[in-house]
């Protein structure tokens, strides 16, 4: 992937965001928020972020039940899970689906930064089957540059499950969205 192509990518998304928060009707901020909303914060788009990774799917798809902010328990399919290191320092992350059914891996975590600089529940990453995958598709792209944080960070109208304990990196990853603020 060429990182110059990459980072104007990720820079027009994040003006879309933006946009959309800011004058869509079905944005998770209030009216009045929106009225006082300018943009979202980031940390800069490091190209050191983004890993292209094997998926090591789970043989066995051990159902994991995860409460969300409003108490409601959600039942994901643990589908597999990526290794990378950061810094010298190895980590994993599993990577759950709704269903076999699903194209897309969302992958919900917490790290050093969680309640400090980004959102306190931790933040999530959606791979779109189709769009997140190498050429051959032999691999996945992690991109930690678009970690985002769920919508019950902006409003608390809305439900979002909680990061299982198993995705907690000891580590900071200054990637993505940072804590919202008016």
């Amino acid at each position: 992937m060429n990182e110059l192509v990459w980072r104007e990518r990720i820079l027009e998304e994040r003006e879309q965001k933006d946009e959309f928060f800011k004058l869509h009707p079905q944005s998770p901020l209030s009216f009045k928020d929106r009225q006082k909303f300018n943009r979202l914060q980031y940390y800069p788009p490091i190209f050191s972020y983004c890993y292209e990774l094997p998926l090591y799917e789970h043989a066995q798809k051990s159902v994991l039940t995860i409460e969300d902010t409003q108490g409601n328990e959600r039942e994901f399919l643990r589908w597999g899970e990526f290794r990378f290191s950061v810094d010298n320092i190895e980590c994993v992350l599993q990577a759950y689906k709704s269903s076999p059914q699903e194209k897309r891996l969302f992958i919900p975590f917490r790290d050093a930064t969680s309640g400090k600089e980004t959102y306190g529940a931790g933040r999530y990453l959606d791979l779109e089957e189709d769009w997140h995958t190498s050429s051959r598709g032999e691999k996945w792209i992690l991109d930690f540059i678009r970690a985002y944080n769920p919508w019950c960070a902006y409003s608390d109208q809305y439900a979002c499950p909680f990061v299982d304990p198993e995705n907690w990196l000891k580590l900071a990853i200054r990637a993505g969205e940072k804590n919202f603020s008016l």
